[in-house]
């Protein structure tokens, strides 16, 4: 299954626009708050180079890139923790993702209601940030009276678990991201038990205009607060790269680098949510196709094949390795081969990023 990533943030600051930019999706685009009520889900491809210098070397019929998910989810208001506006909803829907994707606006529109009277980005994700505080301070406020119960009873493991609770929700009253919890030996068999939405990896989208890009009014500030807290920004011409979604890749390019971008904040989006997770990408050649796997960091290489098929892991034999690089440098498989460059590992060996894998199994 591909990995989720969630895009949160206040109504009306351009989640589904940006979401139909990175899927082709139809959701849809409204100026007044909760156009999107049910979560839209799209499976988006992640840019590969790598991939793209395998098409254009060995030239196959069928050229099948890896995948990364993306959810446009309700928009938060104030008070979402205690159920306001589609608090309940939103919340819900973002336990279920891997990653959020926290959008803030950072255009000026006066068609385009915003739920606070000025535009401030600095100040909106200081609301999302609160809310999904108070959140995991209910959720484990709730979990914390379950575990003094069985404390007081003399239990000594729920005595240990304590502890470490009541340390997490002083951390988390001080404003801080359970992410960032400075965990002592031990700690982690607790976590399992809380699903907190501040322990997930986030990055920022600063969804903006032309002007803004020119004028770099609201960006400093918000670049200021990625750096303090130590996760991506990506500014991200939201309007104008859905606008350019029709148009060939080559020629989208060329806008957006008139508009002064180097690259596509769609494709730094993907790419920057694909690192966060800790994944990786192994390429397969089977036949007429080139494919490319995600596998989390640290996968034994017969849970990759199980990423293929799950007979493939129950059947596992070995898997032949060769590196990319080679295979670029001389120009065919079979010459890597030749060359005395491929590798055979067991069903322990961890795959590493640009694998190129061809898995031996038997069936059952």
């Amino acid at each position: 299954m591909p990995c989720r990533c969630g895009l949160v943030g206040l109504p009306n600051v351009g989640k589904s626009t940006i979401f139909n930019a990175l899927t082709g999706g139809q959701a849809e685009v409204a100026g007044y708050p909760f156009t999107t009520i049910a979560p839209q889900v799209g499976i988006v491809p992640v840019p590969d180079p790598r991939l793209e210098t395998l098409g254009r070397l060995l030239q196959p019929p069928k050229l099948t890139p890896t995948t990364i998910e993306f959810v446009d989810i309700a928009g938060l208001i104030e008070g979402a923790s205690q159920g306001e506006g589609l608090g309940n909803q939103f919340l819900a829907a973002i336990r279920d993702v891997d990653l959020l994707v926290q959008v803030v606006r950072a255009f000026e529109a006066p068609d385009i209601p915003h739920v606070a009277p000025t535009i401030d980005p600095v100040r909106d994700v200081g609301i999302i940030d609160t809310e999904l505080l108070l959140a995991d301070l209910e959720m484990l406020r709730r979990h914390l009276l379950k575990v003094e119960k069985i404390a007081r009873a003399g239990e000594k493991k729920a005595q240990a678990q304590l502890q470490f609770l009541q340390r997490l929700e002083a951390f988390l009253n001080q404003g801080q991201w359970a992410r960032e919890f400075p965990a002592a030996a031990g700690d982690e068999s607790w976590w399992h038990d809380i699903p907190l939405l501040t322990r997930k990896p986030s990055l920022l989208v600063a969804n903006i205009s032309e002007q803004e890009w020119r004028e770099q009014r609201f960006l400093p500030a918000l670049q200021e607060l990625a750096d303090r807290r130590r996760i991506p920004l990506i500014p991200l011409l939201g309007d104008l790269e859905a606008e350019l979604q029709d148009l060939p890749a080559e020629e989208r390019q060329a806008f957006l680098a008139a508009a002064g971008f180097p690259e596509s904040g769609l494709t730094r989006l993907i790419r920057a949510s694909y690192d966060l997770l800790g994944l990786i990408t192994f390429y397969t050649i089977v036949g007429a196709e080139v494919r490319a796997w995600t596998v989390p960091a640290g996968t034994p290489a017969a849970r990759g094949a199980g990423r293929i098929h799950s007979d493939m892991e129950k059947g596992f034999i070995k898997a032949e390795i060769m590196a990319f690089a080679d295979l670029v440098r001389l120009g065919h498989p079979a010459k890597v081969k030749e060359a005395g460059l491929v590798h055979v590992e067991g069903r322990d060996y961890l795959l590493q990023d640009g694998d190129i894998v061809l898995f031996r199994f038997q069936t059952r």
